[in-house]
């Protein structure tokens, strides 16, 4: 239940601006204009991962499986699609194809040229370390030799405030590069750790800096 993280890159907006956004101008410009908030933090920090790797460590980044978890998802594009639904009993396909779950991981995947495939983890309950450890299952099995885990939740819509269950959180996301071998300068997790059990995404950051 160990496992050890060898690089680690995140993207958080300024508090002042909490809607801020990575201008990704590595991205073609048709493909980065119809993304949001979430879906470019997830490329920013992914792609942070590959900006400082040699060219042997960045194809290795590139071949990794990527597996990627949020508590909210696509949260604003889902609201406009509930209103579209309530106010025109329509949906367009275009807005709809970018307002499902698996919608960051996939375009960070074409962004990036990743071939090595994605999945989605939605950690029930805000459980970040249920997230944590479905990302570090195939490591612990020996099935991969390093995996690609990145969470990230965007700014959540005024509209939600007045909602009884409303609880203010900050945007943010990271990636880091999951290995089963310890290595210099590597970050040692051991997941059987009472403290990781409860462990949410802020804590999590505190491994890095």
């Amino acid at each position: 239940m160990t496992i050890y993280v060898t690089k680690f890159s995140k993207y958080i907006p300024s508090p002042e601006n909490p809607a801020e956004q990575p201008k990704l101008e590595y991205v073609d410009a048709l493909f980065r204009r119809r993304l949001s908030q979430l879906t470019r933090m997830t490329i920013e920090a992914v792609h942070g991962l590959i900006t400082e790797a040699s060219d042997e460590e960045k194809n290795s980044i590139l071949s990794s499986k990527l597996v990627f978890a949020s508590f909210r998802g696509e949260i604003a594009r889902q609201l406009k699609i509930n209103k579209g639904l309530v106010e025109d009993a329509d949906v367009m396909p275009a807005p709809f194809s970018l307002s499902v779950f698996n919608t960051p991981p996939a375009a960070a995947t074409i962004a990036l040229g990743m071939k090595a495939g994605y999945t989605a983890i939605y950690p029930s309950e805000d459980n970040f370390y249920s997230a944590l450890l479905a990302a570090a299952s195939s490591v612990i099995s020996g099935s991969e030799k390093q995996v690609i885990f990145a969470y990230a939740d965007e700014k959540i819509p005024e509209e939600y405030k007045d909602c009884k269950n409303y609880i203010e959180k900050s945007p943010l996301a990271f990636a880091c590069l999951i290995s089963g071998e310890k290595s210099k300068g590597a970050i040692e997790i051991n997941l059987s750790d009472e403290r990781i059990l409860r462990i949410k995404p802020e804590d999590f950051l505190s491994f890095f800096r």
